[in-house]
């Protein structure tokens, strides 16, 4: 063969080769890019802004626990006693965040299958680092699961110090930090997994609880009313004068509550969209009118309108907004505001002196019964007919206000039986109560051996 006709062969051959291979190679080069928009499909990446977010409203929730609570509780007892208050909600908070990341995170959010805790998986953080993400509510939205873990876990840390208010100025230092500790463990994290994560018992059954009216409000107000009773009362009780020394740092405490609030509620969203505004919305409107409405009542019945009840009033619709923080219309929630405000205004002035228990800060009063009414009326003003968001498919009124009654009940039992037993192994192990000639000296030079003022 002629080298002209084996060089034309040759051309022929490639021509053929091209012609067989060009299909393939440019269905290559157009898979190349479908691969890569699918892996990234795949593993959706947080958004900035979102992450931005989350961080402010943990920083906001931490802000309610120090100054805010410690401030709020430490304005209602006697001076006396301001700086053992102050110490509690610290070292109860610094506590609960050192076992939130040691197992707490897990026993809650820990990805197990069990209706009623996390399981292990995520103990020491165990597979959570900077790479690993959270879901939102919205499909293919997350964050990432550090600020998850962090947001939640001061969540953790103020529930229990909201419990310290019940049994103020008499429990020892080291029985209040260490009932809160096993608390935490045995009550707090259980009825978070049950409630929030998507296998949780009650999330299941379809409770809705946006940012903490059982888990938090109802699950402290429990313990706390336990508490006061097994503690037991104050020396002096009903017959000292007891009232509260500052009602201006009851004040300034109640105003910082209600700015971290919003971090609370807002924050519960995971995601700075629409929803987070909706919460935002609520928590301004339905305190705005639980505070005129405790006012109302106070000047109706007792002639005059206080301070007190104005920092009462607030608190009281902060809590009763929480369930349905996003999940209420605005006019719902100025409604829940509306009435909150005499529920609570009469289990702490008719109730409380009707049986006669000692419950320093109002904690099951405020709490636990703007907790449960909150939680309920999630239920009612979730209705979209009444401007709320509406229920899921095939739920109606009546049958979502009958899962919102159970997660109470359910809350309530847990936190009860649970509260009770730990109260009383932590009195067998070093006591509950402080000595009667401390609580008459004061705490704070008794337990900490220093003084909030000193008169010269």
């Amino acid at each position: 063969m002629s080298i002209s006709k084996l060089s034309s062969a040759l051309t022929r051959v490639g021509m053929l080769s091209a012609a067989v291979l060009a299909p393939a190679i440019a269905f290559a080069q157009e898979a190349a890019p479908a691969a890569a928009a699918a892996a990234t499909a795949a593993a959706p990446v947080p958004d900035k802004g979102d992450t931005a977010f989350m961080f402010i409203s943990t920083i906001l929730v931490l802000f309610m626990l120090v100054p805010g609570l410690a401030l709020f509780y430490g304005g209602l007892v006697r001076s006396k006693n301001m700086l053992s208050v102050l110490m509690q909600c610290t070292m109860i908070g610094a506590v609960v965040m050192i076992i939130w990341v040691l197992y707490g995170y897990s026993f809650a959010f820990g990805g197990g299958t069990s209706p009623y805790w996390g399981g292990t998986a995520k103990m020491f953080l165990s597979g959570v680092s900077t790479s690993t993400t959270a879901p939102t509510f919205s499909k293919g939205v997350v964050i990432p699961e550090f600020i998850f873990m962090l947001f939640q876990m001061t969540f953790a840390a103020i529930t229990p110090a909201l419990i310290i208010g019940a049994y103020a100025e008499r429990i020892k230092f080291g029985a209040s930090v260490l009932f809160c500790a096993l608390w935490a463990t045995f009550v707090y994290f259980p009825i978070a997994h049950m409630v929030w994560d998507s296998n949780g018992m009650l999330f299941k059954m379809g409770a809705l609880d946006f940012a903490g009216g059982t888990v938090v409000h109802i699950n402290a107000g429990i313990a706390g009313i336990v508490g006061a009773l097994l503690v037991g009362k104050r020396v002096g009780f009903g017959k000292d004068m007891m009232a509260p020394h500052s009602m201006t740092l009851t004040m300034v405490g109640a105003s910082m509550l209600w700015v971290g609030w919003f971090g609370f509620n807002a924050g519960s969203n995971l995601e700075a969209s629409g929803g987070a505004m909706l919460a935002t919305v609520n928590t301004f409107i339905a305190t705005a009118a639980a505070i005129i409405s405790w006012s109302l009542v106070e000047t109706f019945t007792r002639g005059k309108a206080s301070m007190l009840g104005g920092a009462s009033g607030m608190v009281a619709g902060l809590v009763a907004i929480t369930p349905a923080a996003g999940i209420a219309g605005p006019m719902g929630a100025i409604v829940m505001g509306l009435i909150v405000s005499p529920l609570c205004y009469f289990f702490v002035s008719v109730v409380k002196n009707k049986f006669g228990y000692d419950d320093t800060a109002d904690v099951f009063g405020v709490h636990c019964v703007g907790g449960i009414f909150g939680a309920i009326a999630t239920g009612v003003f979730a209705s979209a007919s009444l401007g709320g968001v509406g229920y899921a498919d095939g739920v109606t009124m009546s049958s979502q206000v009958m899962v919102q009654l159970t997660a109470v009940v359910t809350t309530i039992l847990w936190c009860g039986i649970g509260s009770a037993i730990l109260y009383k192994v932590v009195d067998i192990i070093i006591g509950l109560r402080v000595a009667p000639e401390a609580e008459r000296e004061g705490l704070d030079l008794a337990s900490h051996g220093e003084a909030a003022y000193h008169n010269s």
